[in-house]
């Protein structure tokens, strides 16, 4: 008759094949949905965004308008299912994973900054869905409008404080994301060359994002009418 195992032994057994074919769908799937749809929709949000240089007329058909009931549901489906994946995935993944011990360099600094990040952007995107989305569309009956948010954010300044940090959380984690869906995620660069490649990549992206998500902030701070 085979010995119970111990709790040092139990310790030590490794994880069956079916947990480990678990983890890695998991992963691969909450790797994929951060870069599409979630990626590229908050791309495409933070330029349309930028159409608060040209009236509040033309933000609130870009941002605002969705065309149909449609329209609407499939935004739901295409952004806000995957959100919550990658939400819940990450918290998980945030539970089970560790800085590695050995490697105190840029690698460690990268994922605590990664995890700082996702925190501040998961306070950031629930407080702005709720008041940006649910709030005026299911509690009001009506889609934000542009003079309240141009206001807000041009007369409160933890408002305005808020959202340049929470741009700069979403350039980060995007960036940064993007790297690690290429590389650690999917595998699709591997070699040293495309690693140094892809670091210049991430760090473009970055910028790039960082720009128009901060262009668009002073767009809607700078059409605010100032109160007093």
């Amino acid at each position: 008759m085979a010995q119970a195992l111990t709790t040092d032994q139990a310790a030590v057994v490794p994880p069956q094949p079916r947990v480990i074919a678990r983890d890695f769908i998991l992963a691969r799937l909450g790797s994929l949905f951060a870069f599409a749809p979630l990626g590229v929709w908050t791309l495409v949000h933070l330029w349309h965004q930028l159409a608060a240089y040209e009236s509040a007329q033309a933000w609130q058909t870009e941002v605002e308008h969705h065309g149909s009931d449609a329209g609407a549901f499939l935004t739901f489906g295409v952004v806000l299912i995957p959100l919550v994946w990658h939400t819940v995935w990450g918290i998980g993944r945030m539970f089970k994973s560790r800085p590695a011990v050995a490697n105190r360099g840029f690698s460690n600094i990268r994922y605590m900054v990664q995890r700082l990040s996702a925190i501040g952007l998961l306070l950031f995107l629930g407080a702005h869905l709720y008041l940006a989305w649910f709030k005026p569309r299911f509690l009001e009956g009506h889609p934000e409008a542009f003079d309240e948010i141009a206001g807000e954010i041009r007369n409160h300044g933890p408002t305005t404080v808020v959202y340049v940090l929470g741009i700069l959380a979403i350039a980060y984690h995007l960036a940064n994301g993007l790297w690690s869906f290429l590389t650690m995620g999917w595998g699709i660069t591997a070699s040293k060359a495309a690693l140094s490649w892809m670091e210049k990549v991430s760090v473009l992206f970055f910028l790039v994002l960082l720009v128009i998500g901060w262009a668009a902030v002073y767009g809607l701070y700078a059409a605010g009418a100032p109160q007093g």
